[in-house]
């Protein structure tokens, strides 16, 4: 979405992009976050609603849908300020955060991007091995990791580029994935798993799948960043949102027919099963494409996240492509080390890890969104972000505050294998953590800035009224 004339690899990081680079079209956002979505990772996550949760078809569907919807309100907004700001979202968070102050938030950031990449380069492994039965399983997940970091070494055009490319093979993959489980559920009908409703699962469910959309929020806007600053709100939303949406939902849902309706255990090898040779090769091979769009994307992520760090201490340091693949490089490898141990229970294990991602996410987005569409209206200096002396300061003590207070009132109501609060535990397990911290954050950050505001009404206020 650069410039025709711009370099193969892209030069850019972690800088604002200047208005001649900032070409392009919103709709090509729809391309990014449906491609995102096809990949095993989010048919596991559908996978989740009957074996860990108890659902039944019906209600596992209702739940995926309910969280995506909104989950996907969060990270659509989130997409938005790339547009405005012209700059990746955690350089955006010293707008909330002060510079110094959004450091904690970039460590949450870059441990969350490492699980999630873990995560997906664990399933693009065994996708892999069944695509080419007899590829040893560590050399398949090297052959994953490696591919992965090629891509992000080219950047930005190359990611947008290839979604386009790959939109249409995606969505038949999907299609035809579609076909073959509800053929299957027809030949099956009674499942592995009792067909069931229980309001502690449909919660947890709906949690998982909302948490699932509100986990791109932290590196959404990186990819609506080069286009033009007039882009309107709404149609950068818009593409966002049914983009994320229209792939999350169909993949999740299919997951969960799998063992409900098909009957099975939700695992690749039963993809294989159901389908004919020719079909399943297809499917397959999309499927590893997917996964490493959004490997693509959870690499080039941290790089940036890393770099941002970094800059925190070295204001004029202005990093380029250099500096970020050599990041990413390290990641990577760290990376392929964690797969090698997350892949052990690896069900038991991304449920746990994405119940404590939700807690310390929401404080973070309620924070930023409140102070973008609330407080300041959009209007930032962009300079500043790298200032300490400008007007956002190095600490913001309202969002701070209500970061932590979001991320600790949130413990009782919390439910999982690794965790389950007190109140939680009153209430036979319901997980309604995401939903008290969203509330909590909100409230306490609009009423500390507002105090603030009201004990300095004879001082001169930043725009978005930071220290």
């Amino acid at each position: 979405m650069t410039q025709t004339n711009s370099p193969l690899i892209e030069e850019l990081t972690i800088q604002p992009v200047p208005a001649d680079k900032r070409t392009g079209s919103a709709r090509h956002l729809f391309a990014v976050w449906f491609g995102v979505q096809v990949m095993p990772l989010t048919l596991v996550t559908g996978v989740l609603g009957p074996t860990v949760f108890g659902l039944g078809a019906a209600a596992s569907i209702v739940a995926i849908v309910v969280g995506n919807l909104i989950g996907a309100v969060f990270m659509a907004l989130h997409s938005v300020q790339g547009a405005k700001l012209g700059v990746p979202q955690m350089i955006q968070a010293r707008g909330q955060f002060g510079m110094y102050g959004s450091l904690l938030v970039l460590v949450v950031v870059i441990l969350m991007y490492l699980g999630f990449l873990a995560s997906i380069i664990v399933l693009a492994r065994d996708t892999l091995v069944a695509l080419a039965p007899g590829l040893d399983p560590t050399l398949a997940l090297v052959i994953t990791t490696v591919v992965a970091l090629v891509a992000v070494v080219f950047g930005y055009e190359l990611i947008h580029r290839l979604n386009r490319i790959l939109l249409v093979l995606f969505a038949i993959a999907v299609a035809l994935v579609a076909v073959y489980v509800l053929r299957a559920a027809g030949s099956d009908t009674t499942g592995t798993v009792a067909q069931s409703f229980d309001l502690i699962g449909f919660v947890g469910m709906a949690s998982i799948a909302a948490v699932w959309q509100i986990a791109y929020a932290p590196y959404v806007s990186d990819y609506s960043r080069y286009l033009p600053e007039e882009t309107p709100a709404r149609t950068a939303f818009g593409y966002t949102f049914f983009g994320s949406i229209l792939g999350a939902i169909p993949m999740m849902a299919l997951g969960a027919l799998l063992v409900t309706a098909a009957g099975g255990d939700g695992t690749i090898g039963q993809l294989v099963d159901i389908m004919p040779g020719p079909v399943s090769a297809f499917v397959l091979a999309m499927l590893f494409l997917g996964a490493i769009d959004a490997a693509v994307i959870n690499l080039y992520g941290p790089a940036l996240c890393t770099l941002t760090f970094i800059q925190t201490f070295r204001p004029t340091w202005s990093p380029g492509a250099a500096a970020r693949n050599t990041v990413a490089t390290i990641t990577a490898g760290i990376a392929f080390v964690v797969a090698l141990f997350f892949a052990d229970n690896f069900l038991v294990n991304y449920s746990s890890f994405i119940h404590f991602l939700m807690c310390l996410l929401i404080p973070w987005s309620v924070v930023n969104l409140v102070d973008y569409y609330l407080i300041s209206k959009g209007h930032y200096d962009v300079a500043s972000f790298s200032d300490a002396n400008a007007g956002y300061g190095k600490y913001n003590i309202p969002a701070l505050v209500t970061y932590v207070v979001g991320f600790v009132v949130q413990m009782p109501f919390m439910s999982g294998a690794f965790f389950t609060g007190w109140i939680s535990a009153a209430m036979d397990g319901v997980d309604i953590s995401w939903l008290v911290g969203s509330i909590v954050s909100f409230a306490l950050y609009l009423a500390l800035v507002r105090a603030r505001s009201t004990s300095r009404v004879e001082a001169v206020a930043s725009p978005s009224t930071v220290f």
